[in-house]
């Protein structure tokens, strides 16, 4: 892949198209004109005329924010399809595999998900890298973030299967600054430093407080797994005490959240990332439907991630068709007396919210002047998006990847024309297909569809059949 990010940043009049701002002071125009300068939004609103720019057709599409991914573990792209029947499902997966990853593999991965992404209208992940083996892994995918051109958080972790009573050091992180954040010229600005800490539910408690601590002292952005099932493992009240909570802590999944976690996550501006579809294949205890109406009703801002491939594709589009769909009240719960959740709100998941849930709200996530330039277009006459009626509905209820016709990074073209710039999409997935071939094979076996000899197993050895 070609480095994205050396190209400078153009000057657009994106011109005619229906534009969803997700600024609630311009709101939603059926048609208006979008100006883009030096990798800013300068101005919306109909009939702009500009000089000195490069005009895109609009018309038959859609304008809008790009899209807002917050909690992906993109070291295991390559390992969509690595789970099986026969009860070898995500965790046995990663926990057959994690330790096999080399660097190169480590980089295939991710450069594969930051293409996918940036194919289907994703301009800013949360890369939560929860399996750093060593620094060279570390810069193997932080090479992978610099020639995307997508915006991102890069979350440094632990390595799969650390003790749950060790302390994770993150001995490599004062090297990580200082060669790949100090200057921010080597990631163009796009990518920022957070960590992932394993929380109460991956280690001990005092093990998690220790960790926490230490990244207070840092000021690094912090994320952590909450349970998708019983038993609950966090207190956020508790955490609230503690001074833990706030804008720069990140739940995933809390599914099992009491009333008090909820009542203390929205008294801190504690964001949630709620990865819908994982939701619901592992809150084997939980009922994900309630868990977002409730943590919506609590006020805690919710946003949208696909979690890892093995459970879910890094569809934000489908991503908030399923979201919509499931955010509805159910007589005789708890939740009867709520209201459905709206497109525009879904919309605003996977946007404006995700922006803020990494701390870039003011940079992205709205098509608002002074904005950095993050911007996709969509198709709306294609056979599954015409007729164009209520544009968010367009947008929730039908758009697919394939009807994504521009990406816009940092006032730099991605894709153009349905077309990914500066991508060998062949070279990415050969590169794919040798770390996937070689991992599965290191793991003694090669996993492939079952044949009659060898129903019930997941893995078997590739001369098995």
């Amino acid at each position: 892949m070609s480095s994205i990010i050396q190209q400078p940043k153009g000057s657009y009049l994106i011109r005619g198209g229906a534009v969803i701002t997700v600024d609630r002071a311009i709101g939603t125009l059926p048609r208006a004109d979008v100006l883009v300068r030096n990798g800013r939004v300068e101005k919306v609103a109909d009939g702009i005329e500009a000089d000195g720019v490069e005009v895109i057709d609009a018309t038959d599409m859609i304008v809008m924010p790009g899209l807002i991914d917050t909690h992906y573990h993109m070291w295991s792209t390559v390992g969509r399809s690595f789970v099986s029947d026969g009860g070898y499902e995500y965790f046995q997966a990663k926990g057959a595999t994690a330790a096999l990853y080399e660097p190169e593999d480590f980089h295939n991965s991710v450069r594969l998900g930051l293409a996918e992404l940036a194919n289907s209208g994703v301009t800013t992940v949360h890369n939560w890298s929860h399996n750093n083996r060593s620094p060279a892994h570390v810069d193997a995918e932080l090479r992978a973030h610099r020639d995307s051109g997508l915006r991102a958080r890069y979350a440094m972790g632990h390595i799969d299967k650390m003790p749950v009573d060790q302390v994770n050091r993150y001995e490599d992180l004062p090297r990580v600054q200082e060669e790949w954040f100090a200057d921010p010229s080597r990631l163009q600005g796009l990518v920022h430093l957070g960590v992932n800490l394993r929380g109460a539910i991956q280690s001990n408690v005092e093990v998690f407080y220790q960790e926490m601590e230490m990244m207070l002292k840092l000021g690094l952005p912090v994320a952590i797994h909450a349970s998708q099932a019983e038993p609950n493992s966090d207190d956020a009240a508790d955490y609230e005490r503690r001074g833990f909570l706030g804008p720069n802590f990140l739940f995933c999944h809390y599914v099992t959240a009491r009333q008090s976690d909820r009542e203390a996550m929205a008294r801190t501006g504690t964001p949630l990332s709620f990865s819908t579809l994982s939701e619901f294949r592992l809150g084997e205890t939980g009922d994900a439907r309630r868990a977002l109406m409730k943590m919506r009703e609590a006020g805690v801002m919710v946003s949208l991630s696909c979690d890892a491939t093995s459970l879910v594709p890094p569809n934000m589009l489908e991503n908030m068709r399923v979201t919509w769909n499931m955010g509805v009240p159910w007589q005789g719960t708890d939740t009867e007396h709520l209201p459905p959740i709206g497109l525009h709100e879904v919309i605003e998941m996977a946007t404006i919210n995700g922006a803020r849930a990494l701390g870039l709200g003011d940079m992205t996530g709205s098509l608002t002047p002074g904005k950095q330039a993050d911007i996709i277009l969509i198709r709306t006459n294609d056979l599954n998006t015409a007729p164009l009626a209520n544009v968010e509905t367009t947008v929730v209820m039908a758009a697919t990847a394939a009807n994504v016709d521009t990406v816009m990074v940092d006032g730099r073209i991605i894709k153009r024309g349905g077309r990914l710039v500066d991508c060998d999409v062949a070279q990415v997935v050969d590169g794919a297909r040798r770390s996937a071939m070689r991992i599965r094979t290191a793991a003694g076996g090669i996993l492939a569809p079952q044949c009659a000899g060898c129903a019930g197993n997941a893995v078997f050895r590739a001369t098995a059949c």
